[in-house]
């Protein structure tokens, strides 16, 4: 695999697709490379309708993991679970982009496939802001935090 190929296959994920989550075995059970700890410009939203978070293109940080999967061939049907339609982007709940990706000591480690919700839709949903840039299923949100409105 080419550098180029390897970097195609960095995923940070935020939500129910990080280890220990609901849908990481789903997917990744002998397709990962590598698991690291880090972080992403962005804000992070609890869906409270839907139970699961979403990303934002806002200042901040999100706190997350860094996946590099065995093969870019995952995207595909993780598209389809994150209901991101590359042809038809006005029915996609989340859209997939490259984003910067950082150690937690901010270090830059280059760029990974993202998926990112408009805020208008977070708002509509009802996202509530999670300040502490961390979500989990379970309620733990790093530091005891909670949900803000």
């Amino acid at each position: 695999m080419t550098e180029a190929e390897a970097s195609t296959c960095r995923l940070f994920v935020y939500g129910t697709l990080k280890p220990g989550e609901r849908a990481y075995g789903k997917f990744f059970n002998g397709s990962v490379r590598a698991i690291q700890a880090a972080i992403v410009p962005g804000r992070l939203y609890h869906l409270p309708g839907l139970g699961y978070p979403a990303l934002t293109l806002e200042q901040g940080w999100v706190r997350g993991v860094l996946l590099t999967l065995m093969s870019p061939n995952l995207l595909e049907p993780l598209d389809e679970f994150e209901e991101y339609y590359p042809n038809h982007l006005q029915e996609s709940a989340y859209y997939r982009i490259r984003h910067p990706v950082h150690s937690l000591e901010k270090q830059p480690l280059g760029q990974a496939w993202v998926y990112t919700m408009p805020k208008e839709q977070v708002i509509a949903l009802g996202g509530w802001w999670l300040a502490e840039g961390w979500w989990s299923s379970d309620g733990v949100r790093g530091n005891g935090g909670v949900y803000h409105q």
